[in-house]
């Protein structure tokens, strides 16, 4: 479980096919190397990389290694990645720790695209365009993951959304540099999938 507030960003070192996917080398940021053991990075730990959940497979020279298969690489934008792009990095919620943000699972539900980025001073409205039943599970005021960052939507359509980034987003994030036509990962909040399943059930197998 993750909040959707990025620690830091990343750099890819490496991507190296492998026979059912990718490995995916990535310097985190001096701040993310932890400096006790308990906020080390530990072999096995589970880290969101642009909001996808991928577990620490190798630890060498202070960088992390991932394994991204097929299932995750058809519903996400990592397979795009090569060496020295940024990413998003989040490590997973400690039970001691804050929600500053919502609760985001890592499970990217598919890839939508950067439709228009709207400048007003150092504040940026951006458009995305995403599959229909994506947007079907937002409203209003309503939380979503992009690439891994927690955002309110601030407007939603069939097929596109909008949110507000303030100057802090996109100096910390991948959104800073994201073009139009980029493909990002989204993940919409756990609770409207809970709910659109519920309604759709049949009360006569329930």
């Amino acid at each position: 479980m993750f909040t959707g507030l990025v620690e830091g960003l990343g750099a890819v070192q490496a991507v190296l096919t492998e026979s059912s996917g990718l490995r995916i080398v990535v310097a985190p940021s001096a701040d993310m190397l932890g400096s006790t053991e308990r906020d080390r990075c530990c072999l096995g730990d589970s880290i969101a990389i642009n909001g996808c959940c991928l577990t620490v497979v190798q630890m060498e020279n202070d960088c992390w290694a991932f394994q991204a298969g097929t299932e995750t690489l058809s519903k996400t934008n990592l397979g795009n990645l090569k060496s020295g792009d940024p990413v998003n990095l989040e490590r997973s919620l400690p039970v001691s720790g804050r929600i500053g943000g919502h609760f985001v699972q890592g499970h990217v539900d598919a890839v939508g695209h950067v439709a228009d980025i709207q400048r007003d001073t150092d504040w940026v409205t951006m458009w995305f365009d995403v599959p229909e039943h994506i947007t079907a599970l937002m409203v209003g005021k309503g939380s979503v993951a992009v690439d891994g960052i927690s955002l309110t939507v601030v407007a939603v359509e069939s097929g596109r959304f909008c949110v507000a980034l303030i100057p802090h987003t996109l100096s910390k994030t991948t959104l800073g540099t994201r073009r139009i036509g980029d493909p990002v990962n989204l993940e919409t909040d756990i609770l409207g999938k809970y709910v659109q399943k519920f309604l759709r059930s049949d009360p006569a197998s329930t």
